[in-house]
C-alpha cells in the first residue's frame, strides 16, 4: 500500500521520529561526503501551483543528491490549468513519475491527488498545512536542545497553515504548544478539535503564551494569495511581534524560528531576527534534510 504525506496528523509519533531520524542521518552523510543514491534513477514530479525559493530549491537538490531527478511542472503550463480533473492529472503523471510533490492552494486538491494517484504524494504546502516546513522546524529544535519531549513551543501571529502544523506536529513530538492570534484569526478548528485535550494552549496575549517558551515561532502576517489584506492584517496584528521585550519573558536559552520569508518590523523584529539567523537559516537548511528523508521513505521504502 502506497504512503503520502499529506499533512501531519496523518502521521504516528513513530512514523515522525522515523523521518526525523533519517533526516539526520542523511545530513550526517552529506557532511561527510557519503554518498546514499537511494532513489537512483527515481523521477520526482514538482507541481507549483505557488511560487516558491526553498521549496524549489530544497526539493530539486534534495532528489538530486538522492540520485533522482527532479521535473519542475508548472501549475499553469499542465493541462490542469485548463481544466483537466485532478484525478486525471493525477493517474497520467502516476504512470510516468515515481513519486508527486505540490505547492498549492486548496487541501482538498491534495488529497485528491492522493486519492487517484498510485505513486507517493507529498504536500509541499497549502493554506492548510505546511508540512515538511515543520519536519524541518522539529529537525532543527532537536538538533539545537537535545530533545523535543517535555520542551514548549510557543506561536505567534496568525493562526495559518505554520500554526496548525505546528501545533500538531508539537503535540505529535510530546511538547507543550502555546499558541497567540487574534480571537478571528485562530488555527483551523479541525486542528483545535485534535489538541482537544492536549498540551495545547490559545491566548491573545503573546506573553502569556511565550511564558517559559523553549522555541518562539512566528509568521508573516498576510500569507502568499492574502496580499489585498495586508493593509488590514497590518493593523489587526500590531502588536503580535517578537521582539526583545516578548523574549525577556521566554526561557533565557529560548530559540526563535521563522519559516521565511521575514518581514524584519512586522511580525519580528530586525534585531532579533540577526541575533537568532544561526537557528534561522539552520532551520531553513533543514529543508533540504527533512524532505529528502521523506522522499526517501516514502519513494524508496526506506
Amino acid at each position: 500500500m502506497k504512503k503520502d504525506l499529506l499533512k501531519l496528523m496523518d502521521l504516528t509519533k513513530p512514523e515522525l521520529f522515523h523521518i526525523l531520524d533519517v533526516a539526520d542521518q542523511l545530513k550526517y552523510d552529506q557532511k561527510h561526503n557519503i554518498a546514499h543514491p537511494i532513489l537512483k534513477d527515481k523521477t520526482l514530479g514538482m507541481i507549483f501551483e505557488k511560487s516558491s525559493t526553498r521549496t524549489r530549491v530544497s526539493f530539486e537538490v534534495g532528489i538530486s543528491q538522492l540520485g533522482g531527478h527532479g521535473l519542475f511542472l508548472s501549475g499553469s503550463e499542465l493541462q490542469m490549468g485548463r481544466g483537466e480533473p485532478i484525478e486525471d492529472t493525477a493517474r497520467v503523471l502516476s504512470r510516468y513519475l515515481d513519486g508527486i510533490m505540490i505547492r498549492t492552494y486548496s487541501q482538498e486538491m491534495v488529497e485528491k491527488l492522493a486519492e487517484y494517484a498510485t505513486i507517493p504524494i507529498i504536500n509541499g504546502l497549502t493554506d492548510f498545512a505546511h508540512p515538511c516546513q515543520v519536519l524541518a522546524d522539529l529537525m532543527t529544535i532537536r538538533e539545537h536542545l537535545s530533545t523535543l519531549e517535555g520542551l514548549k513551543m510557543c506561536y505567534i501571529g496568525d493562526g495559518n497553515n505554520m500554526a496548525n502544523s505546528l501545533i500538531v506536529g508539537g503535540l505529535l513530538a510530546d511538547m507543550e504548544v502555546a499558541v497567540a492570534t487574534p480571537k478571528a484569526y485562530q488555527p483551523d478548528a479541525s486542528v483545535r478539535a485534535y489538541a482537544e485535550g492536549k498540551a495545547y494552549t490559545w491566548t491573545e496575549d503573546i506573553f502569556e503564551a511565550s511564558k517559559d517558551a523553549d522555541v518562539i515561532f512566528t509568521d508573516v502576517w498576510a500569507s502568499m494569495g492574502q496580499e489585498g489584506e495586508a493593509e488590514e492584517r497590518r493593523k489587526v496584528f500590531t502588536g503580535y511581534q517578537v521582539n526583545e521585550e516578548l523574549l525577556k519573558v521566554a526561557k533565557k536559552t529560548a530559540m526563535v524560528q521563522h519559516c521565511l520569508p521575514a518581514h524584519r518590523g512586522e511580525e519580528i523584529t530586525a534585531d532579533v531576527f540577526e541575533a537568532h539567523a544561526q537557528e534561522i537559516f539552520d532551520e531553513a537548511e533543514n529543508r533540504l534534510h527533512a524532505q529528502k528523508a521523506v522522499m526517501a521513505i516514502l519513494m524508496g521504502n526506506l
